[in-house]
């Protein structure tokens, strides 16, 4: 891990209001202070309601804060246009929803280099190398070709994660990624953020609802009413069992991820 813990994204006085001006003005996130570190590996948790989604969503650019600033590697983000943030966003930040959000009519290779194809164009011989690359890292090389319908739900999840790396970001954001996985499966894939966090080096934020899977982070962000609760680092060391291992060994002889 970095010893200098360079944030990838910085918030300051972040706010978020909806109905701005009207009489039902409603304030969702109040004053928020906060950073990711380049070697986060880290679990947003709170109650439904206390605004984590609102939060990730401003952290992945997808919605404008009404004030305060947030920076991505330094540079603020408030007053860039769509155009600008829309590019750093691609290029930058990695998602991962609970419905994996797959074309169905495209191969699993065609999904993942999909993000590729909205921000360039199509895709060339590196471009397929490295997506080849990322689905032998989760297990599914052979799945190249195949249709998404054709894969099991937790499969399909990590094709979402191979999509997710594919512009190599330096922030992966998670949504209850494993929130329709039986609790075997979802391990596997809290390992796979893991493996590719320390590999990559490529900060990861998971909004959780299981404290199962929380506690495995090296830190834990509560929300609750729109305002940071607690902030506690309780870092882990990698397994040991998946050291020499590729990522889809390390999964398969731990999670059974053949579901």
């Amino acid at each position: 891990m970095s010893e200098t813990h360079r944030p990838v994204l910085t918030l300051k006085q972040l706010r978020k209001s909806y109905n701005v001006g009207k009489p039902n003005e409603t304030e969702v996130l109040h004053g928020i202070d906060l950073e990711i570190g380049e070697d986060d590996f880290a679990a947003l948790v709170g109650p439904s309601g206390s605004g984590k989604s609102t939060l990730l969503n401003m952290l992945g650019l997808l919605d404008h804060p009404t004030s305060g600033e947030l920076f991505l590697q330094g540079q603020p983000t408030r007053e860039m246009d769509d155009e600008t943030r829309t590019a750093a966003r691609g290029r930058k930040i990695g998602f991962v929803f609970q419905f994996h959000h797959l074309i169905p009519a495209f191969s699993v290779l065609e999904n993942v280099l999909m993000p590729l194809m909205i921000a360039q164009g199509k895709p060339g011989n590196s471009d397929r190398e490295r997506a080849i690359k990322l689905l032998a890292d989760v297990g599914l090389e052979k799945f190249a070709q195949e249709k998404p319908g054709n894969l099991s739900g937790g499969q399909q999840q990590r094709v979402a994660i191979a999509r997710a790396l594919i512009t190599q970001p330096a922030l992966l954001l998670a949504d209850e990624p494993t929130g329709n996985l039986d609790t075997q499966t979802a391990a596997g894939i809290f390992k796979l953020f893991r493996r590719f966090n320390h590999e990559f080096g490529c900060a990861v934020l998971i909004v959780t609802h299981d404290p199962r899977l929380s506690e495995t982070c090296d830190r834990t962000i509560t929300l609750v009413d729109g305002r940071i609760e607690s902030d506690v680092r309780t870092p882990h060391e990698p397994a040991q069992s998946g050291q020499g291992m590729s990522a889809s060994e390390a999964l398969a002889s731990k999670s059974g991820l053949e579901k």
